[in-house]
C-alpha cells in the first residue's frame, strides 16, 4: 500500500528545496536575450540533466561521492564558489553585455542549462542531500520509486514555470528585468556564501552558530 504521508512529505521537501517559484525569475535573468525556442531547449535540457543527476544520487547515494573521494561538505563548498562567480556576472551585467555583443548569433558556450541551472541550482547540494535522506528513510524498491516519482513531479513543475517565463519577462519589462537581475545576483551571492559556510561548518572550520 502506498504511504501517502511519505509521498506528501517527500513532495513538500523537494518542492521547498528546489523552489520552482523562486527559480522562475532566475531563469528569466539567466536566459535574457534568448528567443522562445532557445529558452524551451534550455528548460528541457536543464531539467533533464538535473533529473539524471538526482536519479544517480537516489540510486547510489553517498557511495557516488565516496567512490570518487568527494565529501558532501566539499561539494557544498565547490558549488558555492561556482555559484558566487555567476552572481558576480549578474551583479555587474557581464552576461547581458556578452549577449548584446553576440547580436542575433547565439553562443553555444553561453548556455546556462548545465551550469548554473541544472547544477547547482536545481540539482545542488540541498536537493542531492534530500534525495539521499528520503531514500534512507524509506529503503527498498517502493521507497525508491516514490522518491523518484516525487522528484520527477517537482522537476515537471519547474519546467512548466520555465516555459511560462516569457510571460513573466513581458510583465516586468526591460527595467524590471534589470532590477530583478541585480537583486537576484545579490541573493545568489548570499546563497553561495551560505553553501560555503555550510560546507566549512561540516568540516568543523567555522562555528555552528554562523
Amino acid at each position: 500500500m502506498i504511504d501517502t504521508t511519505f509521498l506528501i512529505t517527500a513532495f513538500v521537501t523537494m518542492f521547498v528545496v528546489i523552489d520552482p517559484i523562486g527559480m522562475t525569475p532566475l531563469f528569466v535573468a539567466l536566459t535574457q536575450g534568448h528567443n522562445a525556442a532557445s529558452r524551451r531547449r534550455i528548460a528541457i535540457r536543464s531539467c533533464g540533466i538535473a533529473m539524471l543527476l538526482l536519479l544517480l544520487f537516489t540510486l547510489m547515494g553517498e557511495a557516488v561521492l565516496d567512490f570518487i573521494g568527494i565529501s558532501m561538505p566539499a561539494f557544498r563548498v565547490a558549488g558555492g564558489i561556482l555559484l558566487f562567480i555567476t552572481a558576480l556576472d549578474m551583479l555587474f551585467e557581464r552576461r547581458t553585455k556578452r549577449r548584446e555583443d553576440q547580436a542575433e548569433e547565439e553562443d553555444p558556450n553561453d548556455d546556462p542549462s548545465v551550469f548554473p541551472l541544472a547544477i547547482p541550482l536545481i540539482a545542488g547540494p540541498g536537493s542531492i542531500a534530500s534525495v539521499i535522506l528520503l531514500t534512507g528513510q524509506r529503503p527498498g524498491l517502493e521507497g525508491l520509486a516514490m522518491v523518484l516519482g516525487v522528484t520527477a513531479a517537482v522537476l515537471l513543475v519547474v519546467m512548466i514555470f520555465f516555459f511560462a517565463s516569457g510571460l513573466l519577462e513581458r510583465a516586468m519589462g526591460k527595467t524590471g528585468i534589470t532590477v530583478i537581475t541585480r537583486l537576484l545576483g545579490m541573493l545568489l551571492a548570499a546563497l553561495a556564501v551560505q553553501f560555503v559556510l555550510d560546507g566549512l561548518r561540516d568540516f568543523g572550520i567555522v562555528a555552528s552558530s554562523v
